[in-house]
């Protein structure tokens, strides 16, 4: 069964707050694990169903009439998430990458709806329904407060970054609510334009030393309209997919890491750079 997952709102600088709890972004693959019927099924937050792609998952010792919301997620050597490597896992059963299901929150339980109860009463079901972790399955650690010092270690761990939720907020479907807040660790560096996506907006990007940076698609409407007014200046070269630019506007944008080949992850529009 599919249930439209409660969304974060994004918070540009971590707090403390006895009220609300605290846990580590995990940087995964978010989906809905449902089990009705002694029948597993699987989805994405988009209601894509992926039970086949992922056949450990189903026989996990969760009782009958369960949804459970998590996070599939993939470690490397040190033990810390590795978005490239759940992907390649996620696009192909032939993958050797060892999966984690880490489940924040329970949506159902023995066909009784659960969503109205308070956060902290749900965690309190999960601390009971796994006992145990498990390295195929485990429940995520959270603590009450402490925002500011966690998203510090965060930091210096070069970790995604950490989620805040009220401890009474009830599981609110299909809603992207401000009880469950995001804290990003961004990374920031200076790139250049390079050139221009013609069917979509999209920015291609290169570093100081011309090597391709990545892909821009994330910039605010004033700042998109401020390039168009100068970029035919810097044309270079056009084909059908681009406009290629004199890498000559520069500007500073945030990411969430670098990728294994060197690009910038999800890149986005913070301010032009002289």
């Amino acid at each position: 069964m599919f249930v439209s997952p409660m969304l974060l709102h994004k918070s540009d600088q971590p707090f403390d707050d006895d009220s609300w709890i605290t846990e580590l972004k995990l940087d995964g693959f978010r989906c809905i694990w449902s089990k009705f019927n002694g029948k597993v099924k699987i989805y994405t937050r988009h209601n894509n169903e992926i039970t086949a792609m992922f056949p450990e998952l189903h026989n996990l010792p969760i009782p009958d009439n369960t949804v459970l919301d998590g996070e599939i997620v993939v470690t490397d050597h040190q033990g810390k998430p590795d978005f490239e490597a759940v992907l390649e896992r996620f696009n192909s059963k032939k993958s050797q990458h060892e999966i984690t299901f880490c489940v924040f929150d329970i949506i159902y339980l023995n066909n009784e709806q659960l969503r109205k109860l308070p956060l902290i009463e749900r965690k309190e079901i999960i601390n009971q329904l796994i006992s145990e972790d498990t390295k195929l399955l485990t429940k995520v650690s959270w603590m009450f407060g402490n925002g500011i010092t966690y998203f510090d270690l965060i930091k210096q761990h070069d970790l995604e970054g950490i989620v805040l939720k009220k401890s009474d907020s009830t599981y609110q479907i299909n809603k992207r609510s401000n009880d469950w807040k995001k804290v990003i660790n961004y990374k920031y560096e200076n790139v250049f334009i390079s050139g221009l996506r013609r069917d979509k907006f999209g920015l291609l990007l290169c570093y100081e030393n011309g090597e391709y940076a990545g892909l821009l698609e994330f910039m605010p409407p004033q700042n998109r309209k401020q390039f168009y007014s100068i970029y035919r200046d810097f044309i270079v070269k056009e084909d059908d997919k681009y406009c290629y630019l004199d890498p000559k506007i520069k500007m500073k944008v945030k990411f969430r890491n670098y990728t294994s080949t060197g690009l910038l992850r999800i890149p986005s529009f913070v301010e032009w750079a002289s």
